[in-house]
Order: C-alpha cells, then sequence, then structure tokens
C-alpha cells in the first residue's frame, strides 16, 4: 500500500510539473510567469516589465519599434497566448519566423531592424487585429479587411485569446476563436517569436501599456484546427490553389502554362500573336499603346454571375490595361470589348488617369464611373506585382479591391449606378453593366502588362 501511495505522489507530481512548465499535450510554456528567461530585449528603448504573471510593454518616446524577442527560432508551430491592449490607438504586434538585421536603417536615424510576419495589433478604428503584417519588408499581406466577419472579434481593455498556426507554408490567425487571416507564403521558414511596443509618434502617448500573458507554443504533432468558411487566402504562390480554396469553390481561371479556358474577343480562338506564356504568366505585349490591334483582349469561355475573382497584375512603366466583367461580347465594338472594367493603370505616367471625372480612370476604379479611394502605400509601382479582386453578389453589390484594401463598392443597377453611366462614355449602350451574366476579359491596350493566379469562386 505505502509503494503504491508513493508512485501515485510521484505521478501526481510530475503531471503537477508538466503543467508549470507547459509540458502537458506537447505545449511549452516560453513565459515563466516570473522572469524573462529565454527573452532578448532590441533595438527600441520601450520597457518591459513583469506584474501579476504578465509582460507588460510601456511605449517611451524618442524610439524606434521596440522587440522582446525569444532565443530560440521556431519553423512549423502553434502559438497560443492571451494579449490585452489598454484604451489606445497605438497599435502593437507578435513576431514569428521573424530576424534582426543590425545593419538595416531603424527609421529613427539608428541601425538595427527587426524584419518578417507580424500578427497584428490594432485597437483603433480600423480593427485589423488579426491580419498579417510583413515587418520592414513588404508591408501588409493581409489586411483584415479581407475578412470583415473577423474585425469585431478582438477587444478592448480586455484579455483576447490569440492562435497563429505556421505549419508548411500556410499561415492561419485566430482572435477569440474567429478565424481571422489565412496567408501561404514561402518566404521564411523560421524564426523567432517576439513582442512588440510600436514606435509612438508623440511624445504625450508614453506609458500607453500592451499586456502579454499564458505564452505557450506547440512544435510537433500539430494539427490544424479547422478554419471558418468562405474566408478568402492571400496566396503568395503563383498560380496554386490551396485544398481549403478547392473545397469553397475556387478554380484557376489560368493554370501558368496554357492558354485553356479563354479565347480572343470576336474570335473562334485564342489570338495567334500579342499574348506570351512565361514563367509562368500570361502576359499583353506591347504594340506602342494602340488598343486591341496586336492580339486584341482575351476573354474566358465560361460566365458569370456572381463571382468572387482575384488576379495579380504587374505593370510596366506608363502602361494601361483592365480587367473587365459581365462581358457580353453583344455590342460587337471595334475597339476593346464592352464590359465593367476594373482599371488597370499606372497612374504617374499614363496619361488616362488625369481623365474622365474626378480620378474615375485611376488603378483599380470602375472605369470611367467611379474613382477608387486608395492610399498610394497600398500601391505597388510598375515592376512590382499588385493584387486585384473584384467581389460581385447575387444582390448586385459589388466591390473592389486593391492589395486586400477596399477601394469602392457599389450597386450594380441601382438609379445611382444609371447616373453615373448616364454620364460616362458608356451611355451609348443599353442596359450597359447589367447583364445577368458575362464573361471575364483580359484588355491588350497596346502596353505590356503581366497577370498570374486568377482565380474566381462562383457565389452560389
Amino acid at each position: 500500500m505505502k509503494k503504491l501511495s508513493g508512485v501515485l505522489i510521484a505521478l501526481a507530481s510530475t503531471a503537477i510539473a508538466a503543467a508549470q512548465s507547459g509540458a502537458g499535450g506537447g505545449w511549452t510554456n516560453l513565459f515563466d510567469g516570473k522572469t524573462l528567461n529565454g527573452w532578448n530585449k532590441i533595438t527600441g528603448s520601450a520597457e518591459y516589465k513583469i506584474e501579476n504573471g504578465e509582460i507588460i510593454g510601456l511605449t517611451v518616446p524618442n524610439s524606434p519599434n521596440t522587440f522582446l524577442v525569444t532565443d530560440k527560432e521556431y519553423g512549423d508551430f502553434v502559438l497560443e497566448l492571451e494579449v490585452k491592449v489598454d484604451d489606445t490607438t497605438s497599435n502593437s504586434g507578435i513576431q514569428f519566423r521573424s530576424h534582426y538585421n543590425p545593419e538595416m536603417a531603424d527609421g529613427h536615424g539608428g541601425k538595427g531592424r527587426v524584419y518578417g510576419y507580424q500578427f497584428e495589433l490594432d485597437p483603433s478604428s480600423r480593427a485589423w487585429t488579426g491580419g498579417v503584417y510583413d515587418e520592414a519588408r513588404r508591408d501588409w499581406l493581409y489586411p483584415l479587411s479581407l475578412n470583415p466577419a473577423a474585425q469585431s472579434a478582438f477587444k478592448r481593455n480586455e484579455y483576447n485569446k490569440i492562435r497563429v498556426e505556421c505549419i508548411g507554408n500556410n499561415i492561419r490567425t485566430w482572435v477569440n476563436g474567429t478565424s481571422c487571416a489565412y496567408v501561404v507564403d514561402t518566404v521564411d521558414k523560421k524564426g523567432f517569436i517576439a513582442l512588440q511596443v510600436h514606435a509612438i509618434p508623440r511624445p504625450e502617448l508614453a506609458g500607453e501599456k500592451i499586456h502579454w500573458r499564458n505564452i505557450r507554443i506547440k512544435t510537433t504533432s500539430l494539427s490544424p484546427l479547422p478554419f471558418a468558411k468562405g474566408v478568402y487566402v492571400a496566396d503568395y504562390i503563383p498560380n496554386n490553389l490551396t485544398s481549403y480554396e478547392k473545397s469553397e469553390g475556387w478554380k484557376l481561371l489560368f493554370d501558368g502554362k496554357t492558354t485553356d479556358g479563354w479565347k480572343g474577343a470576336y474570335k473562334p480562338g485564342f489570338p495567334e500573336k500579342g499574348w506570351e506564356i512565361k514563367n509562368g504568366t500570361l502576359t499583353v505585349l506591347s504594340s506602342n499603346g494602340a488598343e486591341s490591334t496586336n492580339g486584341g483582349d482575351i476573354v474566358t469561355k465560361e460566365e458569370y454571375s456572381a463571382f468572387d475573382l482575384s488576379f495579380d497584375f504587374k505593370l510596366t512603366p506608363g502602361a494601361n490595361s483592365g480587367v473587365k466583367y459581365f462581358v457580353t461580347l453583344t455590342e460587337k465594338n471595334a475597339g476593346s470589348a464592352i464590359g465593367l472594367e476594373y482599371q488597370v493603370l499606372d497612374d504617374t505616367l499614363h496619361p488616362d488617369a488625369k481623365l474622365g471625372r474626378d480620378g474615375d480612370r485611376t488603378l483599380a476604379s470602375l472605369y470611367d464611373l467611379i474613382k477608387a479611394d486608395k492610399q498610394k502605400r497600398f500601391i505597388h509601382q510598375p515592376g512590382q506585382w499588385n493584387t486585384g479582386r473584384v467581389v460581385v453578389l447575387r444582390n448586385n453589390h459589388v466591390v473592389h479591391y486593391l492589395n486586400g484594401v477596399k477601394v469602392l463598392e457599389y450597386d450594380r443597377g441601382s438609379p445611382h449606378f444609371r447616373e453615373l453611366v448616364a454620364m460616362s462614355k458608356y451611355k451609348v449602350w443599353k442596359d450597359f453593366g447589367e447583364a445577368p451574366k458575362g464573361h471575364i476579359l483580359l484588355q491588350d491596350h497596346g502596353n505590356e502588362v503581366s497577370f498570374r493566379s486568377i482565380k474566381i469562386k462562383p457565389l452560389k
């Protein structure tokens, strides 16, 4: 009996020790609740202190972003923790698979900067907590405007449960059990984890607090959680679909190798010249700016009514093109085929940006009808890839996105829409833009523009 009691006591002691170390179920605690063992502060001068089993970060003036980084690097993992951001406008973040470059300018006149993936903590009205940012490198990878249903998950002034999954190329995030961002990327396979205290723009914001606690990680026997239905995937692998996207009904309109599914507008087959497939891109070649005089526009063989369309495009300097939808091919127009157009344009160099009304011919606009409301930071310049997106709901509500950010919305066929058409070049076409279904079109406007990762999800 004494022997059995001793065994039970030993087992109980082992269980308690495992729980205290976070080892239960394969989890390891990254913070012991008492010390900053296993962590180091780098770059800025913000303060990190421990109170009541939590790490508190405090903002300070005249400092770049400050990071408390783990000694170890992690590749595939599931990270869970709790975060509280005081009622403040100062954002923060959680770095993962990140790195430090001692020679990189810190933006405050010094050197040394952290770069890599960041789970965004955004207490502002923008509400992008759970989005994925690429600190000091590519900017936003997944603004949470891509998943509006998740924007209300984060609560200010209270603890929020955070989960980050990095398994292979898949990065997924949760806030309080709500599925937030889904990124597919190959840039970083491993790196450190860090807690960020953001630089502040004004001295009076000094002393604002960010709280972290119950930080734990799992690196073996990883099992991804089910993700909510209907979440857009930002896939940075060209011409790729995840199994999640396939299950959601997405399909590639361009496979990166062939012209399958496409034909010339007003032509029985694909143009014999003027378009080129190379290195996974579909490129309309230059013909000195002459509209539809080389290969001409190309359209999908299928027609679509309600859909979610996503596409990458890369401009050359001064280039003009467009992605059109609800193209019927019934107008027999002499130039480009007629349809609602997501404008693809170099706003800086092409003169069309200054034509039309109030900028309604600029990049991502509904061409000649509605101007795209966009910030410069979300425009990738010629030579860089941009991601456009058009969502058409069954009630005819339409949204344009540029690089993950909503830039305009309207209701197809509404009185306001018809007023805009009556003031535009499209007024000569009866019921312009109101066809129940139509083709997707890539425009030949005589300038070199490349496309890839063209995918669509019909909406039921």
